[in-house]
């Protein structure tokens, strides 16, 4: 009777020691192993050199190793690199490579498809299949580091959970996945080189709060105007403006970290004077960034870039409020690797 092997990745450190003990090994036996699984990267247990054969075959006889391949690399003429992910049970998830002239930032997913229903991005016309694991979301950034190294002569130096799904939809194991990439026996990034970015869902907002979380927080906002903002993002009937807001009123009172937003501005959508205003009333109660996003068409065009007057006045209009603005350039656009584009379409 075949039976189903666990993976090994979902044992921590300590469970790795117990199981050699009860196998009748050395329990530093677990150490090892664990410094194959995570800052060494390994893919398989033959990779694992300084451990005895007998030993390798014992783990094979018990676990696997449910490691991501990458099946389909693309590079676009900017430098940006879109990987098509496959998972352990053939599911696809897409990562990205950003470079810039002084980092490299990975876009990782955190679920196959997406929990919401944003009308203007391509992974939300995905249902959600599932969540992804830690350390498939790990493995994205490994990935990525290594093709950084490669092509752009840099480790990885920023990560944006900015891919694919709602990371606050599978909050656990996202917190397990930056755990491991923060942690000295992972990859030992700096957790404030790590951005996770929400639609946003107040309870969960509330609990990385009360968590307290060291990574920083965007939230994709769009519109501060109730009515206009649920005809984009449909969710925001459930999660209102006014939840959202005192979620992240709570969010700075515990931490103190500005909040960033990100936001498209579309014509004839959120391109009005009363938009901005309703979004400079919406950030000041804290030290706040708003990213304005240029926007990627998904193909059917109801929505459209609005025009550089629009931007124009978003940007003086937030200035003359002391409220940070940035206006961000989209990048990988030619291999459908920009901001709403991932798709699966590779």
């Amino acid at each position: 009777m075949d039976i189903k092997k666990k993976d090994i990745r979902a044992l921590t450190k300590e469970q790795l020691r117990d199981f050699f003990v009860k196998e009748g090994d050395k329990a530093f036996r677990g150490n090892q192993v664990y410094e194959w699984l995570w800052s060494k990267g390994a893919h398989t247990f033959e990779d694992m050199t300084n451990i005895s054969k007998a030993t390798r075959q014992k783990l094979e006889t018990h676990f696997v190793i449910n490691h991501i391949k990458v099946d389909q690399m693309q590079k676009s003429a900017d430098g940006t690199i879109k990987n098509a992910v496959r998972l352990h049970d053939g599911l696809i998830v897409e990562s990205v490579l950003i470079p810039a002239k002084n980092r490299t930032t990975a876009c990782v997913s955190s679920q196959v498809g997406c929990s919401l229903d944003c009308k203007f991005c391509a992974t939300a016309r995905l249902k959600r299949m599932r969540n992804l694991n830690p350390d498939e979301i790990y493995d994205q950034v490994v990935a990525i580091d290594k093709e950084s190294r490669l092509y752009h002569n840099r480790p990885l130096s920023n990560i944006v959970f900015m891919g694919m799904g709602e990371p606050l939809m599978n909050y656990k194991n996202v917190l397990k996945a930056i755990e491991k990439i923060t942690s000295p026996e992972g990859l030992g990034m700096s957790p404030k080189r790590i951005v996770v970015s929400t639609s946003g869902v107040p309870k969960m907002i509330k609990k990385m709060a009360d968590d307290e979380v060291k990574f920083k927080l965007a939230v994709s906002l769009h519109s501060a105007i109730n009515e206009t903002r649920t005809s984009i993002m449909p969710f925001n009937a459930t999660f209102p403006l006014e939840d959202l807001r005192e979620a992240l009123e709570y969010w700075y009172a515990k931490t103190k970290n500005r909040i960033t937003y990100e936001y498209v501005v579309w014509d004839g959508i959120n391109d009005s004077k009363k938009d901005v205003d309703a979004l400079i009333k919406f950030c000041k109660f804290a030290p706040s960034k708003v990213n304005l996003i240029e926007y990627n068409p998904i193909d059917d065009g109801e929505f459209q870039q609005a025009n550089s007057k629009a931007i124009d006045m978003y940007v003086s209009m937030l200035e003359a409020h002391n409220i940070t603005v940035t206006v961000r350039r989209s990048r990988g656009k030619d291999i459908d690797a920009a901001c709403g584009q991932l798709a699966n379409k590779t």
